[in-house]
């Protein structure tokens, strides 16, 4: 299921697709490992990878002679993994920074586990390395860029961290911004708040609203594993 969502992502002309997650889990990694798909997520280095913000900015290519003179051809666009509430394997040492072990590892004894636990998020958790980088991207993305993003889709988010909802909402500002919401259920707060809007289009199990107006649900348009067949 992920190794089909990956790489019907990486054959998309879109460059540098960005992918926000709020899981721990490697799925995406290592389906992106299995389909031979080059996923950025902001570590590099092959064994205990540092963690460097730059190589989201940088692209690859080649420098081709034409009739122009020599010009930049990105010949290789990756995804872009911005795993926001941390994940498994990253870990802060106190004299290497910020790192990443093997998913079958565990953090070296005396470092800190990065994962934010659902029982204390909040924006504070936001402003310390590595996240305050990882954050910044995705604010960026939603609006503060010179060319931000005008879709972003939420597969499977409940809309519980307020932190997170914030940034969604300031971008849905925008008339250029539509936000897809695609989840099995959400609790009668969350529909009031997002249903309504112009530019969201929200779809559930037993609901949907499409700009504003509701309809009837769908049995499986909400899932991960309908979207990954169709994404």
């Amino acid at each position: 299921m992920h190794c089909e969502f990956v790489r019907r992502i990486a054959q998309r002309a879109d460059s540098n697709v960005k992918v926000f997650s709020l899981n721990y889990d490697p799925f995406i990694e290592r389906a992106a490992a299995s389909e031979r798909v080059r996923v950025v997520d902001g570590f590099l280095g092959a064994e205990h990878s540092y963690f460097d913000a730059s190589v989201f900015e940088e692209r690859i290519g080649m420098i081709r002679g034409t009739h122009r003179g020599r010009q930049f051809d990105e010949t290789v666009k990756p995804i872009h993994l911005l795993k926001l509430h941390g994940s498994l394997g990253w870990y802060e040492c106190p004299t290497n920074g910020v790192r990443r072990c093997s998913f079958d590892l565990s953090p070296p004894p005396s470092t800190k586990r990065l994962m934010v636990p659902p029982q204390r998020r909040k924006a504070s958790d936001t402003m310390l390395p590595p996240y305050a980088a990882l954050w910044s991207a995705f604010r960026g993305c939603l609006g503060q860029n010179a060319t931000p993003i005008n879709r972003l889709v939420c597969i499977g988010y409940g809309f519980a961290d307020e932190h997170v909802n914030a940034v969604i909402e300031a971008a849905l500002a925008r008339t250029d911004f539509t936000l897809l919401i695609l989840t099995k259920t959400v609790s009668a707060p969350t529909w009031a708040r997002w249903s309504p809007r112009s530019n969201v289009i929200l779809v559930t199990e037993s609901q949907c609203s499409l700009k504003g107006q509701t309809g009837p649900g769908h049995s499986d348009l909400w899932s991960f594993e309908r979207l990954a067949k169709e994404v």
